[in-house]
């Protein structure tokens, strides 16, 4: 995170991070936004922490179950390492390659997903 300012957590399209200089004492509508992006992004990884569980609780689950499930959670990886960054988690975390082809965290559900 640069001094003061706040990782937000999507990148331009071009995959660069954005990053917001907020006012704490009155939060605008980016910062805002931002913050029901993550709540967003927690959630969703909540249920596929969930569901990965249960794909790898299940003796029966296929490969593809399991390479779904896997990406899913690689995914949801990314978005809460970005938060921790964001809030100032002290980490130095890249995900190389992954914005450029994603973007736009709000429009993750219907990315297909490459079984191959």
């Amino acid at each position: 995170m640069r001094d003061g300012l706040r990782l937000l957590p999507w990148t331009t399209p071009d995959g660069k991070p954005c990053y917001l200089d907020p006012d704490t004492a009155h939060p605008g509508p980016l910062s805002l936004l931002a913050d029901s992006v993550e709540v967003a992004q927690l959630g969703s990884a909540e249920e596929v922490l969930a569901g990965s569980r249960a794909v790898l609780g299940d003796a029966a689950a296929g490969e593809r179950a399991v390479r779904f499930a896997l990406t899913r959670a690689a995914e949801s990886l990314e978005d809460v390492l970005r938060i921790a960054v964001g809030r100032g988690g002290g980490t130095t975390w890249t995900a190389p390659g992954r914005e450029s082809r994603r973007p736009d965290p709000v429009a993750r559900a219907s990315d297909p997903v490459d079984l191959a």
